[in-house]
C-alpha cells in the first residue's frame, strides 16, 4: 500500500488571510492561552467596527479568507452577523476557531453552509485534555463536534503540540475517525500569553521529538481518511527559507486595533499596522516588519530573537535545525 507523502504547502501570492481577533474575553482558562491583555486589551468589537474591519481588509482581487478569534469568539453577541458580512463581502473562506462550547446557540442559528468551525481539542481523553483547558470541556467539545457534523458543518480539530500532551498525540487519529471528523490541525506551542511566562522547558518540544512523533501521526490520520495540515517547523537541508511577512499576506487583528504580520510577535509592540479612523496606518519606528528582511543561519529571526529554547547548534556554531516561517505549513491528504 502506498504510504501517505507530506506535501508543503507553499505561500500563494494572490491569497490574503485574516485572522481576526473580535475579542479577548472567554470562559476558560487554558493554560496554553496566547491572549496577553496587557497588549491586546480587553475589548470587544462592535458590531459597526466588525462591519468595517472586515470591509477594510477584504480585497475583491485576491482570495480573502478570514478567521474569526478570541478569545472565545461564539462569545460574542453578533459572531453570527459578522459571518454574514464576511459572506456578503465575498470572503471565499470563513472559519470560526472556538474551544468548542459554541454560545449564543450557534449550532441552530447559523447555516452548515455559512462558515467552517474549527475545535480546539488539547487531548484525546478528558484527563489530558482537562489538565490543560478546564473540568469538563473534553465532553461539551466532542459533543458539540459531533452535533455539528450530523447537522452537517465542516468541521475541523485544532490540538496544540506541547511536552505537557505529545505522547498523547498518536491516540487521536483514532479519536477523529470515531467521531466523523475529517481534518485535523497539529499546532505547535508558541511562547506567548501565558505560554510565555511559564519555563520553556516545560513546554516546548525539541525538535527530535517533534520529527519523531509529529509525521507519523499525521500519516496515521491520513490513512484514517483525515486530511492532516501541520507546521513545518523545521527546513530540510538546502531548503530555502521564505518569511510570510515578505512574501504572503496574513493579517492578525486585534480589538485594540493592533495589526500583526507575525503571531510570534503578539507579545509585544512590534505590529506594523495599527487601525485609526477605520483606515490602516503603517508605524514607524521598530517593528516586525523591519526585521523580516534579515537573513539568518537560523532562518526565522522572530524565532530566535523569540523563542531561541529550540535552537541548537553544532560545534561549529551553525544550527543543527533551521527554523521554518511559522506560518508555512505541511499536509497529508487522504489516498
Amino acid at each position: 500500500m502506498n504510504q501517505p507523502v507530506a506535501k508543503t504547502l507553499h505561500f500563494k501570492p494572490h491569497e490574503r488571510n485574516i485572522f481576526f481577533h473580535i475579542l479577548t474575553a472567554c470562559n476558560l482558562a487554558c493554560k496554553h492561552c496566547y491572549i496577553n491583555p496587557a497588549q491586546h486589551g480587553t475589548a470587544t468589537v462592535s458590531r459597526e467596527t466588525m462591519e468595517q474591519w472586515l470591509t477594510l481588509f477584504y480585497d475583491p482581487k485576491k482570495e480573502s479568507n478570514v478567521i474569526f478569534l478570541g478569545g472565545e469568539p461564539t462569545l460574542h453577541p453578533d459572531l453570527i452577523h459578522g459571518i454574514r458580512h464576511a459572506r456578503a463581502l465575498g470572503y471565499k473562506t470563513i472559519t470560526v476557531d472556538s474551544n468548542g462550547f459554541l454560545h449564543h446557540d450557534l449550532l441552530n442559528r447559523l447555516k452548515p453552509d455559512e462558515a467552517v468551525l474549527s475545535f480546539s481539542l488539547d487531548g484525546p481523553t478528558p484527563a489530558v485534555n482537562d489538565a490543560l483547558r478546564g473540568e469538563g470541556v473534553f465532553a461539551i467539545c466532542t459533543a458539540n463536534l459531533h452535533k455539528a457534523i450530523g447537522l452537517g458543518f465542516e468541521v475541523s480539530v485544532i490540538y496544540t503540540v506541547s511536552q505537557l500532551n505529545i505522547q498523547h498525540l498518536a491516540a487521536m487519529p483514532e479519536l477523529l475517525e470515531r467521531l466523523g471528523c475529517k481534518r485535523f490541525f497539529i499546532q505547535v506551542i508558541g511562547l506567548r500569553g501565558k505560554s510565555a511566562s511559564e519555563q520553556e522547558a516545560k513546554l516546548q518540544v525539541s525538535p527530535e521529538e517533534w520529527l519523531a512523533v509529529i509525521p507519523g501521526v499525521a500519516k496515521d490520520a491520513a490513512r484514517r481518511g483525515i486530511h492532516v495540515i501541520y507546521p513545518k517547523v523545521f527546513l530540510e537541508p538546502g531548503e530555502e527559507f521564505q518569511c510570510a511577512g515578505n512574501v504572503a499576506e496574513s493579517y492578525f487583528i486585534f480589538p485594540n486595533g493592533r495589526v500583526y504580520l507575525c503571531p510570534l510577535c503578539e507579545d509585544f509592540p512590534l505590529h506594523t499596522f495599527r487601525i485609526e479612523d477605520n483606515c490602516l496606518i503603517e508605524n514607524s519606528g521598530i517593528t516586525e516588519k523591519k526585521l523580516f528582511s534579515l537573513d539568518i543561519p537560523e532562518g526565522c529571526v522572530m524565532n530566535k530573537l523569540l523563542q531561541p529554547g529550540n535552537l541548537e547548534y553544532l560545534p561549529d556554531g551553525s544550527p543543527r535545525h533551521r527554523i521554518s516561517c511559522c506560518l508555512l505549513k505541511q499536509e497529508i491528504r487522504p489516498k
